[in-house]
Order: structure tokens, then sequence, then C-alpha cells
């Protein structure tokens, strides 16, 4: 239970040094393995620490992964929008 939640603390810790460092695409890369590795570390904390926990520790990630999550709902209603593209 203590491990997940210090996974999930690690991972935080980890997105935002990678935010403060340089970077020339503009931190794409290092948000795509953020999110890779975070969706496990994600699954379990909801899985030891049960549904609210995993959808505050999601919240979390959503405001530190904030553009991601953006273009995501933008890809979403696009496709909502026009599905045959």
């Amino acid at each position: 239970m203590i491990s997940a939640l210090t996974a999930a603390l690690i991972w935080l810790v980890a997105a935002n040094v990678t935010g403060f460092l340089p970077s020339r695409d503009k931190h794409w890369r290092a948000a795509y393995v953020l999110i890779a590795v975070g969706i496990p570390i994600l699954g379990w904390v909801t899985w030891t620490n049960g549904p609210i926990v995993g959808l505050v520790i999601l919240a979390m990630g959503a405001s530190v992964l904030r553009w991601p999550v953006v273009y995501f709902w933008r890809w979403l209603r696009a496709k909502a929008v026009n599905p045959a593209e």
C-alpha cells in the first residue's frame, strides 16, 4: 500500500524535475515515457488503495501532463464530430 503511493510520489517528482530541464522537442519525448511508466503505477495505486485514491493520483498526473491531456481531448472531440475520418 505504501509502496504504491511512494512510486506515485517518485513519478510526480520525476515529472516535475523533467519539466524544469531544457528540451528541444518541448518535452514530448519525456511525456511519452512518463505516460508509459505512469499508467501501470496508476493501476497499482488504484488496485491497492481504491478508486478514490486512484482518481486523486490521476488528477495529479493530469495536472503535470496537462498538454497531452488537452491534445487527447481535442482529438476525441474531433473524432466525435467527424467519425468518418
